[in-house]
């Protein structure tokens, strides 16, 4: 266990993660040159396209402090893990920092600390890791080093020695960065006793060194092999083949095999204390395995080892299948999806208009929409998916309370007593020339601005903000206002009293469920215009002329009027008497007026518009 060091890089997402580890993998000869590639850690299709990191991935290096081609003295086993950097995936981060002792800390030397680089750090603190921070991109002609590295003198308290500056680019500095990983993180020691608050010390007149013990921190499907679970062994080893145990599910299995990730899954012959790998457990049951859950030896008494807290969903959107004859593969696609993200939650539901489907929890607005383009490309389901909302707690008059999460459900204005709401306490970390703009931002979403402070040649800005608010294209309009310096990040803080109303848009007389929105009411006829003239520029044309409208307060308060196609039902024809045109033209009218009586309530609306709708949000 001494020569075992695990680590992880936390930061701001595009910040530099995936490139740096891809030149770590590179000076440990973890990967071959002529295999290796960008990002070469995210492996799905999204995350290379969009360049982001999605889900955390572990990886094993062997470092020699001399060089791969030196093998005097010791080699040190390093467990890295990426992780992403966008806020909608902290649950991600917060799940990787339980598995390592130490986090590199990455500061973009343009860009300087960001919010999210705050909330990251206040994750590692918690968790008591060991910090190491480093200043990444020097090569950029916009590197602001010198100002980036008083930044993080002034967060973490540190000397100017003690941040080493790297670029994932060129590979400057990396081997002095893997040097410190050695240097300053702590070796893996043993979990404390629960009941005495001693070292759980190893019971060495055993084969392995104590019952193996380990605690989940991911898991990923497999069609052939089952669950595959990503672990981080706390005590003892394990070899294949042996029965082992979910504590928490109660499950017993055997090990079909252990290995660690090189980066790909390489088979082992054990996997021991203080290292991270993985183990193929056979179970193809969903619901059995859970992030936090402790899989150890099956003749082990002790209780499970202290899990994660339940990742708490903020934004809901409901899912349902275009045809209700793919309900059942979109129930697995959402069961498979799951397996591969622990942060997703779904539940069955019904509508009257839509059919079956099911309300989905998000994390945020970019975990919905990597959620949804996963369905589409990895399932190909043509789904109907409602415009995002969080969870309203409605009290009627008659004194019942009921939490709302779906719009479409949300009552009449006059059977409501009273409604709450979520709140978020922000952090906004922005250069100080763009802070009246952002005020002003902030006073249009609601906000209320608590304390201030001044970071080297930065503000941040604390703050309570309606959840809803947030939602608002915030995020959008908050880089807008900053030239795209500012940065933001949330948690859940509280509830408050809500004013809100349901707005439903009504297509051909039919309101489409999909559509409702809870706004707020000062906000109803500005959005409601917003919303109407979107669709009918999406929308394709019908075979009638129909009116999209949008209603709230029990009456109509935004409408646009979508004109039917036109066809010359008398292009075939060449001469003769008028007459004969004028009879066809009679009878393409009363098939238009027939058509649209029928056609009420039945405009087919393309899973595009669904989506444009939503991202337009």
């Amino acid at each position: 266990m001494d020569h075992i060091r695990n680590f992880s890089i936390i930061a701001h997402i595009d910040h530099g993660k995936s490139t740096l580890a891809d030149r770590m993998l590179e000076l440990t000869g973890t990967i071959e040159k002529r295999k290796m590639k960008e990002q070469v850690l995210d492996s799905m299709e999204l995350e290379r396209e969009r360049g982001i990191t999605i889900k955390m991935q572990p990886v094993r290096m062997i470092y020699h402090p001399e060089g791969p081609e030196h093998r005097e003295g010791p080699d040190f086993i390093l467990n890295l893990i990426d992780t992403p950097g966008h806020i909608d995936f902290s649950y991600e981060v917060s799940r990787a920092l339980k598995a390592v002792e130490g986090s590199i800390l990455l500061v973009d030397a343009t860009q300087g600390v960001q919010a999210q680089t705050l909330t990251t750090l206040g994750m590692a603190r918690e968790a008591g890791l060991t910090i190491i921070p480093v200043v990444s991109k020097i090569d950029s002609p916009l590197a602001r080093i010198e100002e980036v590295k008083q930044e993080i003198m002034t967060l973490l308290e540190v000397d100017e020695k003690d941040i080493l500056l790297v670029s994932g680019k060129t590979g400057e500095g990396v081997k002095e960065l893997l040097e410190a990983v050695v240097t300053k993180v702590p070796a893996p020691s043993l979990p404390l006793e629960k009941s005495s608050g001693r070292l759980a010390q190893p019971d060495f007149s055993r084969d392995t060194l104590g019952a193996f013990r380990s605690l989940v921190f991911d898991f990923k499907y497999s069609n052939h092999r089952g669950v595959i679970v990503f672990v981080r062994a706390m005590r003892g080893k394990v070899m294949k083949g042996e029965n082992l145990i979910f504590k928490v599910a109660g499950k017993t299995f055997q090990a079909l095999e252990v290995g660690i990730f090189a980066p790909e899954e390489t088979p082992a012959e054990f996997l021991n204390e203080g290292e991270i790998g993985y183990i193929v457990t056979g179970i193809k049951e969903p619901g059995v395995v859970s992030v936090g859950d402790t899989v150890s030896a099956a003749s082990d008494t002790e209780p499970a080892l202290e899990g994660y807290r339940e990742a708490r969903p903020v934004v809901w959107a409901s899912i349902y299948p275009e045809s209700q004859d793919d309900f059942t593969l979109l129930k697995q696609a959402l069961l498979r999806l799951k397996l591969t993200d622990s942060a997703f939650s779904f539940e069955e539901e019904s509508s009257g208009v839509l059919g079956r489907g099911y309300r989905c929890g998000f994390l945020g607005m970019l975990h919905l929409e990597i959620i949804s383009e996963r369905l589409r490309r990895e399932f190909n389901l043509p789904l109907i998916i409602t415009l995002p909302s969080i969870t309203y707690k409605v009290t009627y008059k008659n004194g019942k309370e009921e939490t709302i999460y779906t719009p479409s459900f949300f009552p009449e204005d006059h059977l409501v007593s009273s409604v709450r709401e979520p709140w978020v306490k922000a952090s906004i970390i922005t250069p100080p020339e763009y802070l009246g703009t952002i005020l002003q931002l902030l006073y249009e979403h609601e906000a209320e601005v608590g304390e201030t402070h001044t970071l080297a040649d930065r503000t941040s800005l604390t703050l309570l903000m309606p959840l809803r608010e947030l939602m608002r294209s915030f995020f959008d309009k908050l880089k807008s206002a900053s030239s795209g310096f500012a940065s933001i990040s949330y948690d859940v803080a509280e509830e408050r009293a809500a004013d809100v109303t349901r707005m439903d848009i009504v297509v051909a007389d039919e309101p489409v469920a999909a559509f409702a929105k809870v706004i707020s009411r000062r906000q109803v006829e500005l959005e409601a215009e917003t919303a109407v003239e979107k669709l009918s520029k999406l929308l394709p044309r019908q075979m009638f002329t129909l009116k999209i409208q949008a209603k709230a307060f029990g009456r109509i308060i935004a409408s646009r009027t979508l004109s039917g196609m036109k066809k010359d039902v008398t292009q075939h024809m060449y001469g003769g008497d008028i007459t004969r045109k004028m009879k066809l033209r009679e009878k393409q009218k009363k098939g238009k007026k027939k058509m649209a009586e029928r056609g009420k309530g039945t405009v087919a609306i393309p899973q595009e518009v669904f989506l444009k709708m939503m991202r337009s949000e």
